[in-house]
């Protein structure tokens, strides 16, 4: 997975490489460095 850290604070759906399921992505960034992370299955 490939994180844009452009936007300090994001929250996207990308689809499982894995299961192809959605999930949902959550980065927060500061000064370049990745310092928090989440992420959950959004299928029903």
């Amino acid at each position: 997975m490939i994180l844009d850290q452009s936007v300090a604070q994001q929250t996207y759906i990308e689809d499982c490489e894995v299961c192809c399921n959605p999930i949902e992505i959550s980065p927060i960034f500061e000064e370049g460095e990745l310092i928090a992370f989440s992420s959950q299955s959004i299928e029903q």
